[in-house]
């Protein structure tokens, strides 16, 4: 049997950073009006999203800004949708976010 290469093929198109659950806030507001605002981890960052581990669900379509080390004058601001939303064994969730395009 050979190996020609192709069966671990990376299918995301942008480079990924791995966080390493580095704290990053979010905020969003529900359907109902009703605005969160927490203090998460971030575990993936690409130029085309985001994953985050919260403790409750954000819903799919939801959406949300991200404030990179918010206590920093310089912090950076990204909006996303929010297009996967998974609870995990340990209760939390698995967030999934695409960043808008501006």
């Amino acid at each position: 049997m050979t190996n020609n290469g192709n069966d671990n093929n990376e299918r995301r198109q942008a480079f990924r950073i791995d966080m390493e659950k580095e704290l990053v806030d979010i905020s969003w507001t529900d359907e109902k009006g009703q605005h969160y605002q927490k203090k998460i981890a971030c575990l993936d960052f690409s130029r085309g999203g985001l994953k985050l581990d919260c403790d409750m669900a954000i819903p799919v379509n939801t959406h949300a800004t991200v404030i990179f080390k918010s206590a920093n004058p310089n912090c950076q601001k990204l909006g996303g949708k929010v297009i996967r939303c998974i609870q995990q064994e340990n209760g939390w969730f698995e967030v999934v976010l695409i960043l808008d395009d501006d």
